[in-house]
């Protein structure tokens, strides 16, 4: 029984250009070209696979060596219609161009070209896959292709016409095959289905559809493959996404919501759950990202199209109505890119489940924050708040500077004998004009403020899959004789210990202490982490500075004035030396007043919104 068995792509090949699914365009035209008489000498077919080439070529072959022919109606039941329909070589010949793609096949076709057809009217060639042809099997193709013989017609087949000669191209009527819509699948495969007695959804056969990106070979393929299922009950779109491996659409659901709602604890649970199910995390990555592309569709186009672009039934585009408005569309956007950052990174990964935790983490953490409504809400307060203290720069030297101490001013000199003072800096007189600003200071960080230590700590980080681990962590103690930092889940304590992404965090702290011997420790939760804190807190000495990322430039200098005859010029000089150190001393006090305050709202307000850090 089994040698009887024909598969269902070849059973319900089309055989005439009116059963050919799609393809208008090339149906109309080939067409009225046989109706008209009027037969080119060579064609070229391009388009994606299973999309018609192969049984269009066949078609028209059928249609030109009908012993009714030509006609848009062959018998089927002629000699010619026979041998074409059981791909005998006698009139037309199939060439697989994959295999045969020396220039000696393609001499070995140009000496039989001479030989007239047997049954039919014209010798019909049909070359498939004709891009794998070599450059010098398409030059000796190329002068028989341009003038054949009157009774000799190529039919040239291809899926990737960008490698095909552009001499060739110009010597062909091109017809470029479409992708077929998914409608027009479902309504062949449901044809198909009630021919063959097949027990199957209208889900299903949409999931079917959708899964073959405009092919209707792989649609009727996977059908075929599913049928078996159809004799004890109905197949379902669940039963076609387990053949697929495709995740369904309520755990997806499941996990973009924990994703959404900035969960990475509850994520990760789902994710795991997935995985054991059996799905590689690049196709878990890859489902997640379609999920995301039809929520960004739901976001923004209208209702009535949401069926037709993603492909899901009513209840499904609610559930995705629910979440549109949860997120704006640049958050979906950005979603997406890390997505395919991640699946980049999984495909060149050794552990690529690491891999896929990390970018959950990740996902969990990017939407937080994100919304432009919340961005310009915080800028209006901050703008509404009055002056608003700098998060890299000191506050300006108070108006009131202490007066210079008193000097004889010497008798005025001629404008004549007057030398030309050099002196570069001075003192404006009016403070209300210029206001003075010392170069930016290091921030003092106080020993027992464990949370600013922390932020210090992070920033020294580099790599963002370790940052986004570690924003899961709890620290214990951050000391110079060493770190405690605490996860509440064990499988996060053994990757962070079992990677590179501990040495990662020992260089952070040696780069933070100025230090090269730094102990850290990963581990979970213990009772007496909060005496472990108190104690850290008082072992720090206040005032604890960290390690400068940005060393200031020094203050240039006050040039002297050159020595001259003139007494005046001296006396300018020596009054600016006399007010710069008062100047720079007061300076001093206040960017040490400025270090030992405690960071406000609006501080923490603009290190939060521009990830920003104090730097010396």
């Amino acid at each position: 029984m089994s040698g009887n068995y024909v598969p269902l792509y070849r059973k319900y090949r089309p055989q005439t250009l009116d059963k050919l699914v799609g393809q208008e365009h090339i149906k109309k035209t080939l067409t009225s070209a046989i109706e008209l008489g009027k037969i080119a000498h060579a064609y070229l077919f391009t388009g994606p696979r299973g999309t018609g080439k192969t049984s269009t070529a066949r078609i028209l072959a059928k249609s030109l060596n009908c012993k009714n022919g030509p006609t848009i109606h062959p018998c089927g039941e002629c000699e010619s219609c026979v041998d074409i329909t059981n791909s005998i070589p006698i009139d037309v010949i199939e060439i697989d161009a994959a295999s045969n793609r020396k220039v000696e096949d393609t001499q070995n076709i140009l000496e039989k070209i001479q030989y007239v057809p047997v049954h039919g009217k014209y010798k019909i060639y049909i070359i498939d896959e004709v891009h794998m042809l070599t450059n010098h099997a398409f030059n000796a193709l190329l002068k028989t292709l341009e003038e054949p013989p009157e009774n000799v017609i190529f039919i040239l087949a291809t899926t990737e016409v960008h490698k095909v000669l552009d001499t060739i191209k110009s010597r062909c009527q091109r017809f470029d095959f479409r992708r077929i819509t998914t409608d027009d699948i479902v309504k062949h495969l449901r044809y198909i289905s009630d021919e063959e007695n097949i027990n199957i959804s209208d889900d299903a056969l949409l999931a079917i559809a959708k899964n073959s990106a405009g092919g209707m070979r792989d649609s009727i393929s996977l059908l075929d493959q599913l049928s078996i299922l159809g004799m004890s009950k109905q197949i379902t779109a669940e039963d076609v996404n387990a053949i697929l491996g495709r995740i369904s659409f309520d755990v997806l659901n499941k996990l973009s919501s924990k994703i959404i709602a900035s969960s990475p604890n509850e994520a990760i649970e789902i994710l795991n759950d997935i995985y054991n199910a059996g799905n590689e995390p690049l196709q878990i990555l890859t489902n997640l990202s379609e999920y995301f592309k039809n929520l960004l569709i739901v976001k923004n186009c209208r209702k009535e199209l949401l069926c037709e672009l993603t492909g899901l039934n009513e209840p499904q585009i609610e559930e995705l109505i629910k979440q549109k408005d949860l997120l704006e569309t640049q958050q979906i956007v950005f979603l997406l890119d890390r997505i395919t950052y991640y699946i980049k990174e999984i495909k060149l990964a050794s552990n690529q489940r690491l891999w896929l935790e990390v970018s959950m983490i990740d996902l969990a953490n990017m939407s937080e924050n994100t919304k432009i409504m919340d961005l310009q809400n915080r800028l209006k307060a901050l703008e509404s708040g009055g002056a608003v203290i700098r998060a890299n720069t000191v506050p300006q030297v108070p108006k009131e500077s202490p007066a210079p101490q008193p000097v004889t001013r010497p008798a005025p000199i001629p404008p004549a004998e007057k030398p030309e003072p050099q002196v570069q800096h001075t003192v404006p007189e009016d403070p209300k004009e210029e206001e003075f600003t010392p170069p930016p200071m290091s921030k003092k960080i106080s020993g027992n403020d464990i949370s600013v230590l922390w932020q210090a700590l992070l920033s020294n980080i580099k790599s963002p899959s370790a940052k986004a681990l570690l924003h899961l962590a709890t620290p214990v103690k951050i000391a110079p004789d060493g770190v405690i930092i605490t996860f509440k889940n064990d499988k996060l304590v053994s990757q962070i210990n079992d990677t590179n992404k501990k040495q990662m965090i020992i260089d952070a702290v040696n780069t933070m202490f100025n230090q090269s011997d730094a102990k850290v420790t990963i581990r979970l939760p213990k009772p007496e982490d909060a005496e472990i804190q108190k104690q850290s807190a008082v072992s720090i000495p206040a005032q604890t500075e960290i390690a400068e990322p940005v060393k200031p430039a020094e203050p240039e200098p006050l040039p002297t004035a050159e020595k001259t005859e003139t007494v005046s010029a001296e006396k300018a000089v020596e009054v600016q030396n006399t007010e710069q150190p008062i100047i720079e001393k007061n300076a001093e006090k206040t960017a040490e007043k400025n270090k030992e305050r405690i960071e406000t709202d609006q501080e923490k307000m603009v290190l939060d919104l521009f990830d920003g850090k104090y730097i010396e």
